[in-house]
């Protein structure tokens, strides 16, 4: 077998990388990927520099990894920036470190590419790849953000660290509609559900739902410009750019989900959604008037809706958010591993991880006696 290590994943062949991928999950398909490299989304100005492990055997590509390594801690979602401060304190360096996962989506899914025959041999050749590139730099160590759940496990088994944290899903049961849906929650919720969705209509909003193949390149410019007033409105700097959604949209357009609310012929707001065989996942929004309840409807209701159109199961609305819980979302356990190169700061962290996961836990626990259902 050859294992190598891949600072773009432009030499790599799209169909190999992909046939490693499965269920269509978009965020680590080769053209979701190339689009971040190939318009300066990922990079040295960013932080996030290209290292994806690949494995051959007799010319076939039997596993791969996204790894990236990181200057910063931008667009990771697993906050460690007390880690890094404590490293800082103590005379250590904790950048660079290496990341496998998908810049800027904190959404669980695929991180060792393998076939299921060849996991047991390609699952650690990629884990230990990643340990020696991260010795070989100088990096703190290797992280492992969101993988699905038989990856996770199979990375505890080689004693990685886990983290803790809670996202908020929508489970479809097999609803006929919207209002088939609504009527499973309490009386209290879905009054407040329908009372918000009456004031988008009654302030003249309308609603579009744009595959790839429909969105016009003027669709992408105004969902852009969204998409960077969110940011500037934080004080932040948006990390994609018009050019990485427009060719997402045209080599995935089956797997894009636009949605535009208008008021007339002016739209508004927009929410960006990607889709795998079974799953919908929100992403981005942004817009340009302030109307009552117009996150809500453009990111999540609409999103319900087409989830029951198109017998998606799952919804995953993007992290964090207390607040969906009222709107039908659950809490949902997410998990990411880490492995750290020996210092003295090894039994401080492991301590801090544990109360966390108790945290975390306790918290899910919680919430899960009061959810929106009957």
């Amino acid at each position: 077998m050859q294992v190598s290590i891949c600072e773009s994943i432009t030499d790599i062949s799209a169909a190999d990388w992909n046939s490693l991928v499965t269920n269509n999950y978009p965020f680590v398909r080769h053209e979701f990927l190339h689009a971040l490299e190939t318009h300066g989304c990922v990079g040295e100005a960013s932080g996030w520099l290209p290292r994806h492990i690949i494995v051959y055997d007799e010319g076939r590509l039997i596993g791969a990894m996204p790894l990236y390594e990181k200057h910063n801690s931008f667009g990771e979602f697993v906050f460690d920036h007390a880690w890094a401060q404590a490293y800082q304190q103590f005379g250590l360096r904790y950048y660079p470190k290496l990341v496998a996962a998908v810049p800027y989506t904190p959404i669980c899914g695929p991180r060792l590419l393998a076939h299921v025959k060849d996991r047991p041999v390609v699952f650690p050749l990629l884990l230990k790849t990643a340990q020696r590139l991260a010795v070989t730099i100088g990096a703190s160590g290797f992280h492992c953000l969101f993988p699905e759940s038989t990856e996770q496990a199979w990375l505890e088994s080689q004693a990685l660290m886990t983290r803790y944290d809670c996202q908020y899903h929508w489970h479809n049961q097999g609803y006929a509609s919207f209002d088939d849906f609504l009527s499973k929650l309490t009386s209290k919720k879905r009054k407040n559900i329908c009372r918000e969705r009456r004031r988008v209509q009654e302030a003249g909003i309308t609603f579009r739902r744009l595959s790839g193949h429909v969105a016009s390149d003027r669709d992408w410019q105004i969902f852009t410009r969204f998409y960077h007033r969110t940011f500037m409105s934080r004080g932040g700097v948006a990390p994609l750019n018009n050019n990485f959604f427009r060719d997402v949209a045209q080599c995935l357009p089956e797997q894009v989900l636009l949605v535009l609310a208008d008021r007339g012929d002016v739209p508004v707001a927009g929410a960006l959604m990607y889709c795998s065989d079974e799953k919908l996942y929100g992403r981005y929004w942004g817009c340009t008037e302030v109307v009552d309840n117009l996150h809500f409807e453009t990111c999540y209701y609409q999103g319900i809706e087409h989830c029951i159109e198109k017998g998606l199961k799952i919804f995953e609305p993007g992290a964090q958010g207390e607040h969906k819980i009222a709107r039908g979302f659950v809490p949902v356990l997410t998990r990411s591993s880490h492995w750290l190169i020996e210092s003295p700061l090894q039994d401080p962290i492991r301590n801090f991880i544990q109360r966390e996961q108790e945290a975390v836990s306790a918290y899910i626990q919680n919430i899960e006696g009061n959810l929106p259902y009957k």
